[in-house]
């Protein structure tokens, strides 16, 4: 699957591992290598920031979609290619959804975690079928992924839901296989209204 614009879920801290950092940067690099243009959460600060800097260092688009109450809080990044303020929280992750062709998690906290699963619940109910990508840097997701796969185990989660994402510990590798994915065919519950 062909994408140009991939939206990234991280930390708008930088983490206590410096590794982070240099993901995210990493990560930044073979996207704007690859011609293609970020979505995120428009922040300047920690793993969002270093991301949307290294890829404006590169001449690449990068597009922030972020929340009024936290543009007036100052943490909106001031030079990006496009800034798009909404009201809700809600309307950002709806808006970076229909910007994004594809999806990255990297390390994050809570906002990463629900913009991430969110994206997962809607490919689980065929709103979309866009690739979904998971960065494991220094194994920083592997808790999470044994909770997955016991929830399959448990019969909470199906293995076709369960393989709606692609998990990888290098950025460009996930990129190339996230070109290459064909999302499980899964019976469709809504369409993209009903998000």
């Amino acid at each position: 699957m062909m994408f140009q614009r991939v939206c990234v879920f991280c930390g708008s801290s930088a983490g206590r591992d410096p590794r982070f950092l240099e993901v995210a940067r990493e990560l930044g690099l073979c996207l704007a290598g690859r011609g293609m243009a970020l979505v995120y959460g428009g922040a300047h600060v920690g793993l969002m920031g270093a991301i949307a800097d290294t890829m404006l260092a590169r001449g690449a688009e990068v597009i922030g979609v972020i929340p009024r109450g936290l543009v007036d809080r100052e943490v909106a990044h001031e030079r990006l290619t496009e800034l798009r303020v909404v009201n809700t929280m809600h309307e950002r992750k709806a808006l970076m959804a229909d910007l994004a062709g594809a999806f990255v998690a990297l390390p994050g906290g809570f906002g990463t975690l629900d913009e991430f699963f969110e994206i997962l619940t809607w490919a689980q109910l065929g709103i979309h079928r866009k690739p979904c990508g998971m960065l494991n840097v220094e194994g920083f997701f592997d808790p999470l992924l044994v909770y997955l796969d016991h929830a399959v185990e448990a019969g909470f989660l199906k293995q076709a839901h369960r393989d709606l994402f692609l998990v990888d510990t290098d950025a460009g590798r996930l990129l190339e296989r996230m070109a290459g994915f064909e999302s499980p065919v899964v019976g469709k519950w809504m369409d993209a209204g009903g998000r």
